[in-house]
């Protein structure tokens, strides 16, 4: 179970559910350190002043706001503490949407919300109420010196919190290159929606797997035993091919791997 990293409530009208939230994702991959290439030593960063060049600790090492160039205000803790806004203190649920008025580029990180032993009845009560119409909630949460708009749904039995991105902070998809007048016939759409349609299945997460990690591992451990690293040949470059002819080899080979699929499929179903 990961260490818990806020306490507070989610609030929703006059209701109040004291919960404590929890890192609902983690990053895995193959960590590094940095080395000295003539006698593996691992390099250290020292935080030196900038003004009179000492080593500082982290006792002596505060945060400052730069007003003017070269000039800062430092910032105490009770400084933050006293930050007059209420996502420091709860998650304020202020509306609900359907998930389906979010667009994913507005989700940045997950956490898992669990109640206090004292908000149990409220918590469950929110969960039966949500999950009849699918509704999701949209708040806001002050985490780290940072406020953030999150939404609120459930997974299951627990709540999930998304924290969300502002407006503002979604840059502008604006690329010259989307400018460009192209000619699309009704037959490439057509194929292209055929494509589509073979690909299209349920989403199932277990059968993705992070296969680089997995290979960057073998290479790791096959050089811990000294054994010969084969390196492979790279790419060659991409030919261009007719779009039309792309389209047809992949809904050929899409219709194949369909029908490859469905005898496999009925003999794992007859097995259990």
């Amino acid at each position: 179970m990961p260490r818990t990293m806020w306490k507070g409530a989610i609030s929703f009208g006059l209701v109040s559910i004291p919960i404590r939230m929890y890192p609902a994702t983690e990053e895995k991959g193959l960590r590094f350190n940095q080395l000295h290439d003539k006698d593996h030593g691992r390099i250290k960063y020292q935080r030196t002043c900038a003004t009179c060049g000492e080593e500082v600790s982290f006792e002596h090492i505060v945060k400052g706001f730069e007003y003017e160039k070269g000039k800062y205000v430092v910032m105490e803790d009770e400084d933050f503490d006293a930050v007059p806004v209420e996502s420091s203190r709860a998650i304020d649920i202020v509306q609900f949407v359907a998930i389906e008025d979010i667009d994913p580029i507005y989700f940045q990180k997950s956490y898992y919300l669990v109640p206090e032993e004292v908000g149990i009845k409220a918590y469950t009560l929110l969960r039966e109420a949500m999950s009849e119409d699918g509704r999701v909630g949209i708040a806001k949460i002050a985490i780290r010196e940072k406020e953030h708009l999150a939404a609120l749904r459930f997974k299951d039995d627990v709540f999930i919190m998304e924290t969300m991105f502002w407006p503002d902070e979604i840059r502008a998809a604006e690329f010259e290159e989307l400018d460009k007048k192209v000619k699309i016939r009704p037959q490439e759409v057509q194929m292209a929606r055929s494509l589509i349609e073979n690909l299209t299945e349920e989403f199932n997460p277990g059968a993705y797997k992070d296969e680089y990690r997995e290979a960057l591992l073998g290479v790791v451990e096959k050089k811990v035993a000294g054994e010969e690293i084969e390196v492979v040949a790279p790419a060659g470059e991409t030919k261009v091919v007719d779009l039309m002819e792309a389209l047809k080899a992949s809904v050929e080979a899409t219709k194949k791997a369909a029908a490859e699929k469905k005898p496999a499929a009925r003999k794992k179903a007859a097995a259990s």
